[in-house]
């Protein structure tokens, strides 16, 4: 049997208004020896209705979510809430806190430690409690993402494939009802232990997004994702209205070959933007060597015919590093 989780809510799930307070995962160290982890969260409840766990941060240089989240807790009218909303800006709050995609206190990627265990690290705690406290409240969960700052990503909401073809189609009308340019059945390179299959097999509905990168934001991707938590919310019942109208484009990912994996490391030079059309054999990329001067370029090729789905952002690579997502494109109808 697990044992219970060392993190407590400052606030209740089940009270009637608008509650702001932490999670208190206590985190004894140098400077504190009684010290804990605060983060924040927030919980809207206003009458009968579905739970849908709004989260962000899952990597701490990612910060569409975080600020859509928390910009959507200081404008939202609580009266237009039909059920309980539970926000989460900053999941992995030590990382967000440090600017990284990972924890600096025990270097752990949230989103490869799920289910967590309440006896492991920090991050893995982080895990546990979101798996098995806060996402049994939950009928829907939107978890926010971006590239954070080593890729660029075209904007899009996403679901995976599924076995459960009736969730997969669920979950894919929620995806578009987000309104992003974009919309995909998400292929992974690296699943284990993320929070979105968690999620996704527990039954629960369940929306991601990739929206730009490169460590910031942009005007016009944080509309996209402001208008994106209200729509979800209204496409689950949370929220009173209407789904803005959108007309997402749908990308095709057909399998992990989708993903161009660098062979060398050094400055990349690249010779197709974002969302260019591209086709297999077609140089994309070159990369030169910083190491040594003179030699020739290693060029990066498509492998496939589609558009240009992500890049690696930073203008270094390093062996191994996935620096291209490719995809087919269907027109919005």
């Amino acid at each position: 049997m697990l044992a219970d989780s060392p993190i407590t809510s400052t606030i209740p799930y089940n009270q009637p208004g608008v509650l702001h307070g932490h999670l208190h995962l206590p985190h004894s160290r140098d400077d504190s020896a009684y010290g804990a982890i605060m983060i924040p969260i927030s919980v809207i409840n206003n009458g009968q209705g579905p739970t849908v766990l709004l989260t962000g941060g899952n990597h701490g240089d990612e910060y569409y979510g975080p600020l859509a989240l928390t910009r959507f807790l200081t404008t939202v009218d609580p009266a237009t809430i039909t059920g309980r909303v539970i926000v989460v800006p900053y999941m992995n709050y030590p990382a967000f806190s440090a600017g990284a995609r990972t924890s600096p206190i025990d270097d752990g990627n949230l989103n490869r430690v799920f289910p967590g265990s309440p006896t492991g690290t920090v991050t893995q705690r982080i895990a546990d409690y979101m798996t098995r406290y806060l996402l049994p409240m939950a009928d829907a969960v939107l978890d926010i993402h971006d590239g954070g700052r080593t890729l660029e990503f075209m904007p899009m909401a996403s679901t995976h494939v599924l076995d459960n073809k009736g969730d997969e189609a669920r979950n894919r009308e929620a995806a578009a009802a987000f309104g992003a340019p974009f919309v995909t059945c998400l292929v992974e390179l690296d699943q284990l232990g993320m929070w979105d299959c968690t999620v996704e097999e527990s039954g629960t509905g369940f929306v991601t997004t990739e929206l730009g990168g490169g460590g910031t934001t942009r005007p016009d991707l944080m509309r996209i994702a402001s208008q994106g938590v209200v729509n979800v919310l209204r496409h689950w019942g949370a929220m009173t209205g209407t789904v803005a109208p959108a007309a997402s484009a749908e990308l095709h990912i057909p399998d992990d070959n989708a993903y161009v994996i660098s062979a060398g490391e050094g400055l990349i030079e690249w010779l197709v933007n974002l969302g260019d059309p591209i086709a297999a054999g077609q140089p994309i990329a070159q990369v030169y060597s910083t190491v040594h001067l003179g030699n020739a370029p290693e060029e990066i090729l498509a492998t496939m015919d589609g558009v240009l789905a992500m890049r690696h952002y930073p203008g270094t690579v390093k062996m191994g590093d996935a620096i291209a997502m490719q995809a087919t494109l269907t027109p919005a109808p």
